[in-house]
């Protein structure tokens, strides 16, 4: 599972999908049309070698069992991609079977986390539920981490369960889809901090700029939120992502990048190193020939 770079930043969070192969039924309303077509690899690669891009982690995006396998593959075949975070059914008592079994596949080296799209379960205590508990404690004995997909409201559900299971590593995405377009911080802060409190959770760095207003932002509104996940998780617990291909509905990748190295432009340059790559490293284990961090162990 190596990926050559040099410096380069490590994006830990983007997506691809053929709606040829299968339909991304989220996208819905016009709103949304400019997402409605396939985002290949090869369309990210050459926005991300331009930004500096040298590694990336391929999220999930629906929750399919047949999309994983895929992206396993995918991985094993590109130079880009160093980590997959995939699904897996989390409330069936064969989960320890089905990541076995991901593992055992093409590109099964490639596997370093499981997501599932809890932002869509109508019940805000679902990451609480016993078998989903079950589900994320195989998660955590097969070595991977867990990826959190989740609105401010079910936050406090996320903190619950990374409560009582410290042995798994808890990512939050998109620093938990704070409401930036209304400006508003609270409840959204507290729960963040509450959850970083845990030394089990990691934030992602991701997907501001589609929660703040998409024709309107600035930098300046995104700050204030990106300075509460910095305070609270700190920079060896922050990590940098693009979500590309949805960010095009707001911001080029290029200018993703370049937001997220402003917003971090007074932190110190080895602090910068970890939220743009030895935090992505240590959380999903990745090993990235020429990084500074490749010989750190990854955390609990």
């Amino acid at each position: 599972m190596e990926t050559s770079t040099a410096e380069g930043v490590i994006d830990a969070h983007h997506h691809v999908w053929d709606l040829s192969v299968r339909d991304q039924d989220w996208i819905t309303g016009q709103e949304l049309g400019l997402l409605r077509r396939d985002f290949p690899l090869a369309d990210l690669e050459s926005e991300a070698r331009a930004a500096g891009v040298t590694a990336t982690v391929l999220v999930q995006t629906i929750d399919v069992p047949e999309e994983t396998p895929e992206f396993l593959a995918l991985a094993q075949a590109s130079d880009l991609v160093a980590g997959v975070v995939g699904w897996t059914d989390l409330t069936s008592p064969d989960v320890a079977r089905a990541l076995a079994a991901l593992r055992e596949g093409p590109g099964g080296e490639y596997l370093v986390g499981i997501r599932h799209q809890v932002q869509g379960e109508s019940d805000p205590r679902w990451l609480m539920r016993p078998d989903v508990l079950r589900g994320l404690a195989a998660v955590a004995e097969a070595g991977l981490v867990y990826d959190l997909v989740v609105r401010p409201h079910q936050l406090a559900a996320a903190y619950e369960s990374a409560r009582l299971l410290p042995g798994l590593t808890f990512v939050l995405d998109h620093a938990g889809k704070p409401p930036i377009a209304s400006g508003e911080l609270r409840p959204w802060a507290g729960a963040v901090r509450l959850l970083a409190a845990l030394p089990n959770s990691v934030c992602k760095l991701s997907g501001m700029v589609t929660e703040a207003d998409w024709d309107r932002w600035s930098v300046e509104d995104l700050r204030p939120y990106t300075d509460t996940v910095l305070d609270a998780f700190g920079p060896r617990r922050l990590k940098f992502g693009s979500d590309w291909p949805v960010c095009r509905l707001a911001a080029t990748y290029a200018e993703v990048v370049a937001t997220a190295k402003e917003l971090t432009a007074e932190l110190h340059l080895t602090e910068r190193r970890e939220v743009f790559t030895g935090t992505a490293l240590r959380t999903y284990g990745l090993t990235v020939i020429g990084s500074p961090a490749t010989q750190e162990a990854p955390c609990a």
